[in-house]
């Protein structure tokens, strides 16, 4: 049973932890979740969010306990109040809709994000027909593709699609911000290898921050016994994560929801672990998750780092006074 007292053989171990390093929340999440909080203090509450401001049901429940209201559409606002658009962008129509219906517009898409919008604009604009990078359904996939008239962008997710597509001659290529580097990396050699003359972004739309938790997963994952990714199930960097660990040579690895909530017999046996968490994913998560390993096991704590982090994106000029 989750919880129970462990054997004492198991309470002496020692268990060794790599706790990689960067790790947790992006400067687009906390200028997304800071946009939030100064959009309550500025206008009150109730403060309309566009989708899940980002994928992580712990920030989210805190703010809804603020006085966030999470919708999905447009028409589940209410006329007169600040909508919040989430960090995964959302389409054009969106934006257009809001201010048709006296709703005021503000933009918390991650400038990453935006990045990849504005590709797809000009692309678009310059008689380019785009391939878009990414899984379909995920909210930043319909944002990045609702840039551009229906049938400009098709979406491509695996090896396989890229050497099947038919898309006209003039190409150029986006991709979505939280893919594995090196999985977008081969659908990009099969895309150039194909359409020789196709367009793409100066540098990679992927975000620094995936990227650097990659590249730190890749230093704590070899010879690992498991490598556990504090993160939602919805969240695609955190999935990522759990792939780069798997591929990097960890035994295993997993998602971990709810620390509070972890089973510890999925560890059962382990002596290094590594930890690591979502872009999307509060510090306080991985606190408790090492306050659970620590239950069962004295724990060596050693911090791998790749890289250090000090980016941090403006908020939106209309809550910047």
């Amino acid at each position: 049973m989750t919880g129970a007292t462990p054997p004492a053989d198991v309470a002496r171990a020692t268990l060794t932890i790599r706790l990689a390093s960067p790790r947790g929340f992006c400067a687009g999440v906390e200028r997304a979740i800071r946009t939030v909080e100064d959009a309550l203090a500025l206008f009150g509450a109730p403060v309309f969010v566009r989708h899940e401001i980002v994928h992580n049901a712990h920030v989210v429940e805190r703010l809804k306990a603020m006085g966030a209201v999470f919708i999905e559409t447009v028409d589940d606002a209410a006329p007169g109040r600040p909508l919040i658009f989430s960090a995964h962008g959302a389409p054009q129509s969106a934006y257009d809709e809001a201010r048709a219906r006296d709703i005021t517009p503000i933009d918390a898409t991650c400038p990453l994000v935006h990045k990849v919008h504005q590709e797809i604009r000009r692309h678009v604009g310059k008689g380019r027909h785009v391939v878009l990078i990414g899984h379909r359904g995920h909210p930043e996939v319909i944002g990045a593709m609702g840039q551009a008239p229906a049938g400009a962008v098709t979406l491509v997710e695996t090896k396989e699609d890229a050497e099947t597509i038919t898309p006209p001659a003039s190409l150029a290529y986006a991709t979505q911000t939280t893919l594995s580097i090196d999985d977008a990396a081969q659908i990009i050699e099969i895309l150039t290898r194909r359409f020789p003359g196709i367009e793409g972004p100066r540098r990679s739309d992927i975000c620094f921050a995936t990227q650097n938790r990659q590249e730190a997963v890749k230093l704590i994952a070899p010879g690992a016994d498991t490598v556990l990714v504090v993160g939602s199930p919805q969240s695609s960097n955190s999935n990522r994560l759990v792939e780069t660990a798997l591929v990097a040579g960890a035994r295993s690895a997993m998602l971990v929801d709810d620390p509070r909530s972890f089973d510890l017999e999925k560890i059962k046996g382990a002596r290094v672990v590594g930890v690591t968490s979502g872009a999307s994913t509060p510090e306080d998560l991985v606190e408790s998750l090492l306050a659970r390993l620590a239950s069962i096991a004295r724990i060596d704590v050693r911090t791998v780092e790749k890289t250090q982090e000090i980016v941090s994106f403006k908020t939106p000029a209309l809550l910047a006074g």
